[in-house]
């Protein structure tokens, strides 16, 4: 049975817990409301640069006009996959972590050879106990995420499809929902539109477009600019994702001190009580052992 005193600093020590977790919570909900600004203004733009492109590129008729349009026999699939750097945030990446790794065992089911990427030291973390080859790792991007981050990927990105040393770029991540939902999601960023694929070719409908001043200007100056602006998106959204999840975990926490606070407190007024009374029945034994 604990004494008092070890009860009073186990309470204490609770509520210093409490008070860490609150803060965190606070901490977190002040980058989501910064984080969630920038996505929501920029993902109507990702989303329609996505839709445009892909119209513009399945529509046009002339096959590998641009090498980022250009579609080769899947032999090597390179997978990014963007985590946090940090803990503290729940399921949040062993979620994106579990989706990853089923999206890896499904490529090399189809007899693919896989390359993996990662975004965030939880992934890296990941992959190396699991003495797993990583080609390429950015870490400390968590929490100040610049559009020259997904710049520096992009580019990484771009040089390795068009040497046609990688086939295909998926990167997964985690698409924000809600303050509740954040979705771990599998995006194709190359190639964009599949040119020259047999589903592409093969199709009776087709769509004619005119280009101004050019198709290859056009597609010279967009396509690479729409890769970036996907990775940049795809940051966006986990970074409010992570910091939605470390919000509600934090809050979780904090509910959770002061459950144990109130158990805590209910222990110690028993134990408080069964000395006042093992005292009185002291006085009371030796008050009658005074009368005798």
């Amino acid at each position: 049975m604990p004494t008092l005193r070890d009860i009073r600093k186990r309470l204490k020590a609770i509520a210093s817990t409490k008070k860490i977790t609150s803060a965190m919570k606070m901490v977190a909900a002040a980058k989501l409301r910064k984080v969630q600004d920038r996505m929501i203004n920029f993902r109507p733009y990702a989303v329609k640069m996505e839709s445009v492109l892909s119209d513009l590129a399945s529509g046009s008729t002339e096959a590998g006009g641009h090498p980022l349009l250009v579609w080769r026999p899947k032999k090597k699939v390179e997978v990014i996959v963007l985590t946090s750097d940090r803990g503290l945030c729940g399921a949040y990446n062993s979620n994106i972590l579990r989706v990853a790794s089923q999206q890896i065992d499904s490529l090399k089911k189809e007899g693919v050879e896989v390359s993996i990427s990662v975004i965030g030291r939880k992934a890296r973390d990941y992959f190396k106990r699991r003495s797993i080859a990583i080609r390429n790792a950015w870490i400390g991007l968590s929490g100040k995420i610049t559009y020259a981050n997904a710049q520096e990927i992009a580019k990484d990105v771009i040089e390795n499809y068009e040497n046609e040393n990688i086939d295909e770029f998926i990167i997964v991540f985690s698409e924000f929902k809600s303050m509740i939902v954040q979705k771990p999601t599998t995006q194709k960023l190359l190639p964009i539109g599949e040119i020259g694929s047999p589903q592409t070719t093969s199709s009776t409908a087709t769509a004619t477009f005119e280009f101004e001043p050019s198709r290859e200007v056009l597609f010279e100056r967009l396509l690479p600019k729409y890769v970036e602006i996907q990775i940049y998106r795809a940051l966006l959204e986990s970074q409010a994702s992570e910091e939605a999840a470390r919000m509600t975990a934090m809050e979780n926490a904090s509910k959770n001190c002061e459950d144990m606070i109130a158990k805590v407190t209910l222990i110690a007024n028993k134990v408080r009580q069964a000395g006042i009374t093992k005292e009185l029945m002291d006085i009371v034994g030796g008050v009658e052992a005074l009368e005798k």
